[in-house]
């Protein structure tokens, strides 16, 4: 019997889009259509310079470079649309410059961007790559992408119930220092099934709201103590808070750089370090302020059976997606970390720019 009989599903949504994400990271073209149009794209942060070369012949110099709104705002104040710009005669390193380098030139020549194309931009970041994607109308002419993997574009809309399906794989005891035992659950599934982390420290009481943080990765601030940002100190404090409470449940999600991925976040760091804030550096790179999505929260939370919470966070953007998910936050507890010389200016970006709730003043006073 085949695995189509019984009842396998290996032509699902998410494992094509997941397939699509894989050859686009590979550096390999992905048609992507809306039933009447086919646009063959391909990442410029992945494709080697020989095969930018090989698609500008292949599509007779009529590609184009998308810059999401974000770019396209740093090059051309004013601009708020995605734009393409035409890339014939434009070499691999120029069309890089163009599209995430710092102090690039506004492009002579551009149009909006359609919204297939914009649409590939959603590609690249589940893909966790930069936003600059070199696109071509190749409709009726097809064949000659006939072996890359073709993606309709309904299936990117509908990719966040992928996001939902998650499993537990294994729950294990694990002691830790100034904790105690502490247990972790570990979550398989979403779009390439990666794995996520449930910390349950102390014994929190299900009946009751259960304390809960919701922490995104960051090797920098979490394992290596970095100074330019308070993530290291979030994770530690709102472990030991939550355990304070009587016990709680901290979320260790896999979305490196707020969802941008750790390539992207090394580029913002440099940009950084020449003097821009973190969201105008990522700005540059062609992102929003914050791409962090919280299905797998909703979902990781619903299987531990945890429907009431109060929310460990600075942040509002999590307790809106969390109580639009049917999540109850009955209130939120502040999560603070140390204020250096080398983070105050980035509390203060997330403050004034991102809305975090974060009283700088008082921080510095306690110092």
């Amino acid at each position: 019997m085949s695995f189509v009989e019984q009842g396998f599903q290996l032509a699902s949504p998410a494992v094509q889009v997941e397939r699509a994400v894989a050859e686009l990271r590979y550096g390999r073209p992905v048609l992507l259509s809306d039933g009447s149009r086919s646009l063959a794209a391909l990442a410029l942060d992945s494709v080697a310079p020989a095969v930018y070369d090989q698609f500008a012949d292949a599509v007779g110099a009529r590609h184009a470079l998308l810059l999401t709104s974000h770019r396209a705002m740093r090059l051309m104040p004013g601009t708020a649309q995605d734009v393409a710009v035409p890339l014939a005669g434009i070499s691999f390193e120029q069309a890089s410059q163009l599209a995430y380098g710092l102090g690039a030139s506004a492009p002579d020549e551009w149009q909006t961007a359609d919204r297939l194309m914009s649409m590939s931009a959603e590609l690249a970041r589940l893909a966790l790559l930069l936003p600059a994607m070199v696109c071509a109308d190749v409709t009726g002419v097809e064949h000659q992408f006939a072996a890359c993997c073709k993606l309709d574009h309904s299936l990117l809309e509908g990719a966040g119930a992928a996001r939902q399906n998650f499993e537990i794989v294994v729950r294990t005891r694990v002691p830790l220092r100034d904790l105690g035992d502490a247990h972790f659950v570990i979550f398989r599934g979403g779009l390439a099934q990666k794995d996520q982390i449930a910390i349950v420290v102390g014994n929190p009481d299900l009946a009751r709201p259960v304390p809960v943080r919701i922490h995104s990765s960051c090797v920098t601030g979490d394992l290596c103590g970095s100074l330019k940002c308070d993530c290291g100190d979030q994770l530690r404090n709102g472990l030991a808070s939550m355990k304070a409470a009587g016990g709680g449940v901290l979320l260790y999600l896999d979305q490196e750089g707020r969802g941008t991925g750790i390539g992207a976040k090394m580029r913002a760091y440099g940009y950084q370090h020449r003097g821009l804030d973190t969201i105008d550096a990522d700005a540059e790179l062609g992102y929003d302020v914050d791409h962090r999505r919280y299905e797998a929260a909703v979902a990781m939370l619903r299987l531990l059976r945890i429907e009431k919470i109060v929310l460990f966070t600075n942040n509002p953007t999590k307790i809106a997606a969390l109580r639009r998910a049917g999540i109850e936050v009955e209130s939120r507890v502040p999560v603070t970390g140390e204020v250096t010389v080398q983070n105050a200016t980035y509390l203060q970006t997330k403050k004034d720019r991102a809305g975090h709730m974060l009283d700088i003043e008082a921080l510095l006073a306690a110092e």
